[in-house]
């Protein structure tokens, strides 16, 4: 008689790139660890506190023998409610997730995560500021910035293995450098990994924080090839008053500026944009503030997030906007955002485009356009493409 299968161990990401990161080096560092399922949640909203909770029941159902383990940010911030829950075996603190011995394995630290065709590297964690809607900082604790040296050599391996673009991410990236000695800033560390790999072919940043946007970082941005033309903004919001409700440290007028800035110097750069709906006292001009900004910077890649209340922060105790305005108020803003993005995507068709296959077909644009690209191209490879109609939101 066979022997039944081993069951190998499980990790679900949800959120954001950061977790998608530290998902990788679980799995690799959990290898060995049998029938474990671990949800890697998030709790940036009310609804991904709800879709963990709805990715932890759905995890029991498919593997009931399992020991269930939950960590990220929802397992220290909703820590009492998720360890309640019925399915759920025990919790690993966020901030020990990377740690082996939080996770009784035997290794002395955690391996680099396996490599993809894009390798995400968080460079950074946790969070100084103290915005008024969000939780983050609580599940991810201060800034802490990984060395230099510690880079390079994850990049390097990374790029042994194959991997044709790197992206480099964090909770808060751009505050990169700030706890390290000489508070560099992101622009020393992208341009040492320029210099320190003259052959790497792309590297992309995730979100960007743009008053922290250092002068080397943006004249990378603006002009050195081999950073992608796509910049993702936290923005927040479109008007002066709610920026400022939300203890944010920019103005409208300089997130403006900055796009137009970029775009001058490099008019092919995409722009992409966090934006929130329905922020307590938000009025309809607010929000008519809001909606314009998506067509002054031209944004293209758009993460809208309807407002609810999270634990402990202000925001939670000022005027609240009614739930049915908030989602329609939401509903507009990805409108904006969808007639911009179709408009830029069909500006695209007929151009020649660098294209970085993925393994389901599709692939990347250095502006971050997807491409659905011919039948039986490998995974990995880098080509020359010019799309000849759009479809479903793809190049084709």
């Amino acid at each position: 008689m066979n022997a039944p299968a081993k069951l190998r161990p499980e990790v679900i990401s949800l959120g954001c790139r950061l977790n998608i990161a530290e998902s990788e080096q679980m799995k690799a560092m959990l290898a060995d660890a049998g029938d474990v399922v671990v949800v890697n949640s998030c709790a940036v909203t009310a609804e991904a506190v709800r879709q963990t909770r709805q990715a932890i029941r759905k995890a029991r159902r498919a593997r009931p023998d399992a020991r269930l383990i939950v960590t990220g940010c929802a397992a220290d911030i909703e820590r009492d409610a998720i360890a309640a829950m019925p399915e759920v075996d025990g919790l690993v603190a966020n901030t020990q997730k990377l740690d082996p011995r939080a996770w009784n394995t035997p290794r002395a630290e955690a391996p680099p995560p396996p490599t993809r065709t894009r390798a995400f590297i968080a460079v950074q964690n946790g969070c100084d500021h103290s915005c008024t809607f969000c939780v983050i900082p609580q599940g991810r604790g201060a800034s802490r910035s990984m060395s230099v040296d510690a880079v390079q050599r994850t990049v390097e391996h990374h790029l042994a293995l194959g991997a044709k673009e790197i992206v480099l991410t964090g909770v808060d990236l751009t505050s990169w450098g700030h706890d390290l000695p000489g508070e560099p800033g992101l622009g020393v560390l992208v341009g040492h990994l320029l210099d320190a790999f003259p052959r790497m072919p792309r590297l992309r940043l995730s979100s960007l924080d743009g008053v922290e946007i250092d002068d080397q970082l943006f004249e990378l941005l603006a002009g050195e090839e081999r950073v992608m033309p796509h910049c993702h903004l936290s923005l927040q919001h479109g008007h002066d008053l709610i920026l400022k409700r939300m203890k944010r440290r920019h103005s409208r007028a300089q997130a403006v500026e900055q796009v137009a800035a970029l775009k001058a110097r490099r008019p092919e750069i995409s722009i992409g944009a966090d934006l929130i709906a329905g922020f307590p006292t938000e009025t309809d001009e607010h929000h008519a503030a809001n909606l314009s900004i998506i067509e002054e910077c031209d944004v293209v890649h758009g993460h809208i997030f309807p407002y609810s209340p999270r634990p402990n922060t202000p925001a939670a105790r000022m005027p609240q906007v009614d739930r049915l305005v908030i989602k329609q108020r939401a509903a507009e803003l990805r409108n904006a955002v969808g007639r911009r993005r179709a408009a830029w995507l069909e500006s695209l068709v007929g151009e020649s485009l660098a294209v970085l296959a993925e393994r389901d077909g599709t692939g990347y644009a250095p502006s971050f356009a997807r491409v659905r690209l011919p039948d039986g191209t490998p995974a990995g490879s880098l080509l020359h493409v010019t799309p000849a109609d759009l479809e479903g939101g793809l190049l084709i």
